[in-house]
């Protein structure tokens, strides 16, 4: 079995928050209830996914605040908000406050390019605006500076009754070093390090290597994904002021099956089967590489994680729960990961 060279600290993991639209309620209070179980079973963080006009969270900073007034040690996360649906300025109100009410526990994640379907719903998020807003990395920069509490305008003090601040309202200290960014490039991680943000690396990345080539393959000759995802957490460490002591979150499927019921392993296979036949290749003209799910005992997942040269980089996890199960599966799935994986991985739950 290949070293592992950084003992796994953290253990997360990440939820997508399904409804139904018929009983969102439910939904939304089944993710607060797994966030709680995260808690009790030890978890350091738990993360909710962005979904926009779909049936998962569309407000994760909301359900977050929820979730900051059920829970008192778990961090929160996001993985990620796509700025392209957010104003930076008013993000970061909301943001802070979070924070603020969580006692410091907010870790915000996010990412840039166009909303997804933009052609469809530009005139209804941006009807004035629609044709020249930045998508880019500008966008991040803005909200960085408003977190971190850079002036936000050239007037401040007092009028009539009131009193103004240059500078985003509550601030927060301590949360502009708790901002993620959700990438799956080298230039993506480059930027994230030189911008002294954390870098949250998924179960996707793009095939390519240094100066735009396919990057490094496998024995078979397909891109490897490991490999890929080793050159974007040493990218980001190479560019960031912290070097190799900044943090990296990695975020792959894994679905222990230790204490499932005969019915939830033949579930849980037959998910995976599916799904497998998109990592074999790069997808799309964008060459997306998936990697592949990890289903199995604890005992197996984590030699196959020893094995994976990205996570013997990396100390912190959080680990995505499939998207359509059931909120019994999650819950034997989350038990398995923080009594029998993590410890297999070397973490200990915090006091």
């Amino acid at each position: 079995m290949p070293p592992i060279s950084r003992p796994l600290s953290k253990l997360g993991f990440l939820t997508i928050g399904l409804f139904d639209e018929a009983d969102p309620r439910r939904g939304h209070e089944s993710t607060l209830d797994i966030i709680e179980l995260g808690e009790r079973l030890g978890f350091d963080s738990a993360w909710v996914r962005h979904r926009h006009l779909q049936y998962g969270i569309s407000s994760p900073v909301a359900v977050l605040a929820a979730a900051s007034q059920r829970t008192r040690r778990i961090e929160l996360g996001t993985a990620v908000i796509p700025l392209g649906w957010e104003n930076p300025l008013r993000l970061a109100e909301d943001l802070a406050t979070v924070d603020l009410l969580s006692g410091g526990r907010l870790n915000p994640g996010v990412s840039v390019g166009p909303p997804m379907h933009y052609d469809r719903v530009k005139e209804a998020l941006y009807a004035d605006t629609a044709d020249v807003e930045d998508f880019g990395y500008e966008r991040v920069r803005r909200l960085l500076d408003f977190v971190r509490g850079k002036p936000v305008t050239d007037f401040s003090g007092v009028e009539g009754f009131e009193v103004f601040s240059d500078r985003v309202q509550p601030h927060a200290p301590g949360l502009g070093s708790r901002m993620w960014y959700g990438g799956g490039s080298l230039r993506s991680a480059q930027w994230a390090g030189e911008h002294g943000m954390n870098f949250l690396t998924s179960s996707v990345v793009k095939a390519e290597g240094p100066a735009g080539s396919e990057g490094p393959e496998d024995a078979a000759g397909s891109p490897d994904f490991a490999e890929i995802q080793l050159a974007h957490i040493r990218a980001f460490r190479a560019h960031h002021p912290d070097g190799e002591n900044a943090r990296v979150s990695q975020g792959l499927v894994v679905i222990p099956t230790d204490s499932a019921t005969p019915q939830q392993r033949a579930k849980y296979e037959e998910y995976v089967a599916k799904r497998t036949p998109r990592t074999l290749s790069p997808q799309g003209p964008a060459r997306l590489m998936f990697a592949p799910d990890l289903v199995g005992t604890s005992a197996e997942i984590a030699e196959r994680l020893h094995a994976h040269a990205a996570f013997r980089e990396v100390d912190e996890v959080a680990f995505a729960l499939p998207f359509t199960f059931e909120h019994e599966d999650y819950v034997q799935i989350l038990t398995d990961v923080a009594a029998r994986l993590g410890p297999a991985l070397g973490w200990r739950p915090k006091a």
